[in-house]
């Protein structure tokens, strides 16, 4: 998994360190919901059943691989 090296700087906040790297993989590969950026990034949503169905949000680079951003969205509306 190729990641920023904000990804990796924010993976050590308490809200984010419970998510699991087979978590962020299902979001970029079984997305619900995807947006481009105007600036290329990609979001991505998917629900995850083991967290009680809340979304988890991944920003990826306009590459289309590159994790920059992974945390549950609480304002995400299916």
């Amino acid at each position: 998994m190729k990641t920023t090296k904000y990804f990796r700087a924010t993976r050590g906040r308490p809200d984010r360190a419970r998510i699991k790297d087979e978590w962020i993989q299902y979001v970029v590969q079984h997305p619900e919901r995807e947006h481009v950026q105007a600036d290329g990034r990609i979001r991505r949503w998917a629900r995850i059943e083991a967290m009680e169905g809340r979304y988890l949000r991944v920003i990826l680079l306009d590459d289309g691989e590159t994790i920059h951003n992974a945390f549950f969205d609480r304002g995400f509306r299916p």
